[in-house]
């Protein structure tokens, strides 16, 4: 287990990280929780035993959002950087070299909803309530809610949510594609440790390539696209995994292989 301090810590079994997030009572971000989940972050980025991460707020709440208070007495000078610091540890976390769910209990609201934007799957519990609350304090999201909300629903639903700052309860989340899967609340960390767990045992280089492909790709026009994983797909036959997952198919057929992750 890796620790960054008294807010957020790396919990690692069986190739799948759990980012734990604990800063009593609703995971509000402030300057040392952020700084905590950027060293977390770090960690799992580079820990070989770290094949899929959850991120995790509790059982009864994910994270409400920024802490008000603490943003209140930065002034503009102060925001401008805290904010480019607060982008750039979800942007590392969205980043990640792996698969990602977030589990989602109660509140994610805020910078704790776009915490969970950063995942590339969302595991929410029943009760659960997500939304960008931020134009009700006369602010607009600032850690990604405008941008990766926008490319998950698109923009009129993301608008929709933003210019009312409306909580969204799970099963909307559903039908807006932000959640992927809804469960009652005590089972919300096991299935997304059990969806992360499908991943940990796979092409962990083919897995990487994938989510750079995709998420890079959405950013770029389709023959920028198209190059990008054409160069990707060829390199996986520098890989012991290709060799091993077509010598697999050849033998046993499909879905049998077991992968070194190099």
């Amino acid at each position: 287990m890796g620790e960054a301090g008294g807010f957020v810590r790396l919990e690692v079994a069986d190739a799948v990280g759990t980012v734990r997030l604990d800063r009593p009572k609703m995971n509000a971000i402030d300057e040392q929780f952020r700084a905590e989940l950027h060293a977390v972050a770090v960690e799992a980025r580079d820990r070989d035993d770290v094949r899929a991460v959850v991120l995790y707020g509790g059982e009864r709440v994910f994270a409400a959002g920024a802490d008000i208070a603490y943003m209140s007495g930065l002034g503009y000078a102060g925001m401008v950087a805290w904010a480019a610091l607060l982008q750039d540890t979800f942007r590392l976390l969205a980043r990640l070299p792996v698969p990602v769910v977030a589990a989602v209990n109660g509140y994610a609201l805020g910078g704790g909803f776009e915490l969970a934007l950063t995942a590339d799957f969302r595991v929410l519990g029943t009760r659960a309530k997500v939304g960008v609350p931020e134009i009700t304090l006369g602010v607009i999201p600032g850690a990604g809610g405008t941008q990766r909300l926008t490319r998950l629903v698109g923009p009129a639903k993301a608008k929709g949510m933003v210019f009312t700052g409306r909580h969204v309860d799970a099963e909307e989340a559903l039908a807006l594609g932000i959640a992927d899967r809804v469960v009652p609340d005590g089972e919300v960390y096991e299935v997304a440790r059990q969806l992360a767990a499908t991943y940990a045992g796979g092409p962990a280089v083919a897995l990487r390539a994938a989510k750079q492909a995709i998420d890079d790709g959405l950013d770029s026009d389709l023959d920028s696209g198209l190059r990008l994983e054409s160069a990707l797909f060829a390199g996986l036959f520098a890989t012991e995994d290709q060799a091993t997952g077509m010598a697999s198919f050849l033998e046993s057929g499909p879905g049998k292989a077991r992968f070194a992750g190099r």
